[in-house]
C-alpha cells in the first residue's frame, strides 16, 4: 500500500468513525452538548444546529465550527448528513422531534423529560416499539457517573444486603426565571426517579409530595423546597429533598441503606484545604462541573 492509499484509508476511517450529529435546542443544555460533542467525545462531531432563537443557534454553530443552522428542526432531522440527533429544546417539543427521529430511523438522545405528559411519552414509546429498533435514549446521565456506577456495582454484589431505604438530595444554587413548582418534579426529581429504579432494579409504585414552608429565595407562588417519597414494588422507601434555590452550591447526595450496611455517593470534591485554622472542600456550583465525566461517558 502506497502513501496515497494510506492517506485515503485514513480519510475513510475518519469519515466512518466521526458520527455526524445534529443538535436541536441551543440553550444551556444544548450548548453543553455541542461543546461536549465537539471537544470531549471521541469519534463525534456536530454538523447542524437548530433553535427557536436564531442568535442562540448561531452562537452554538460558531462553537461547533461554523456548522449548518436550520430554522426548522424537522429539516435538521431530514438532513442526510445528520446520522443522530440530540434534542435539548423545551419539554413541550420533545414528542414531535422524537417521533420525527424514529420515523427517519435516526437515534435520538432526548433530554429529560421524554415528553410533557404521560400520553405524549406513551406515543413515543409506542412509535419506537412499532419501529422495532431501540432509537430513543433519555438524558439520564447519572447512570454513567463514576460514583453512581460504583454504587450500582456494590449493590448488585450484595455488599449491604437487601436495601430498605434510600435518601437523596438534589440542590441547585439557583434556577432560571419561570422554573415553577411542577418543573421541580419534571426537571429535577425526574433524575432521582430514574436513579432509584436503576440502582435498586425496582419499579416505583407510589409517590407522595410534601411541601414545607417555601424558601424566601423562591419566586412568588413557587413551592421550593419539596420532599418527595417514593415506594417501590419491593417495599423500599426513597425520600428525595428537591431544593432548587439552595444558594450555596450544586449538591447531589444519595445513600442506600441495607440490612447489613450503607452505600453512599463519595464527596463531589475529594480534596480538603486547611488554611487559616479552617478546613474546607470546594463544592461545584453547576451541573456541568458535578457531572462532567458522566456526560462524556
Amino acid at each position: 500500500m502506497g502513501y496515497e492509499d494510506l492517506r485515503r484509508s485514513s480519510r475513510d476511517e475518519e469519515e466512518r468513525v466521526n458520527r455526524r450529529i445534529g443538535v436541536i435546542g441551543a440553550g444551556l443544555m444544548g450548548l453543553t452538548h455541542v461543546r461536549l460533542l465537539t471537544g470531549a467525545v471521541s469519534g463525534a462531531g456536530v454538523v447542524a444546529v437548530s433553535d427557536a432563537v436564531p442568535e442562540a443557534a448561531e452562537r452554538a454553530a460558531a462553537e461547533a465550527g461554523g456548522v449548518t443552522v436550520y430554522d426548522d428542526p424537522l429539516e435538521l432531522i431530514d438532513d442526510e448528513r445528520v446520522e443522530a440527533v440530540v434534542v435539548a429544546s423545551p419539554a413541550g417539543t420533545h414528542e414531535a422531534f422524537a417521533l420525527a427521529c424514529i420515523e427517519a430511523g435516526k437515534p435520538v438522545l432526548c433530554e429529560k423529560p421524554l415528553a410533557d405528559s404521560f400520553a405524549a411519552a406513551r406515543r413515543v414509546l409506542d412509535a419506537e416499539t412499532a419501529a422495532g429498533r431501540r432509537l430513543v435514549q433519555v438524558g439520564f446521565m447519572r447512570r454513567f457517573d463514576p460514583g453512581y456506577a460504583d454504587m450500582k456495582t456494590k449493590l448488585d454484589a450484595g455488599l449491604i444486603g437487601r436495601p430498605v431505604l434510600v435518601h437523596c438530595a438534589h440542590r441547585n444554587p439557583t434556577v432560571p426565571p419561570g422554573f415553577g413548582s411542577e418543573m421541580i418534579v419534571t426537571d429535577t426529581v425526574v433524575h432521582e426517579m430514574d436513579t432509584v429504579r436503576w440502582l435498586l432494579g425496582q419499579e416505583i409504585v407510589r409517590a407522595t409530595v410534601l411541601t414545607p414552608r417555601p424558601t424566601s429565595h423562591a419566586a412568588d407562588g413557587v413551592q421550593d423546597p419539596q420532599l418527595v417519597i417514593f415506594q417501590t414494588d419491593d417495599g423500599v422507601l426513597a425520600d428525595v429533598e428537591a431544593f432548587v434555590n439552595a444558594q450555596y452550591a450544586y449538591d447531589i447526595r444519595c445513600e442506600v441503606v441495607g440490612e447489613l450496611g450503607t452505600i453512599s455517593l463519595p464527596p463531589a470534591t475529594p480534596v480538603l484545604v486547611r488554611r487559616e485554622r479552617r478546613e474546607a472542600a470546594e463544592l461545584p456550583d453547576r451541573f456541568q462541573e458535578r457531572f462532567g465525566a458522566a456526560y462524556v461517558n
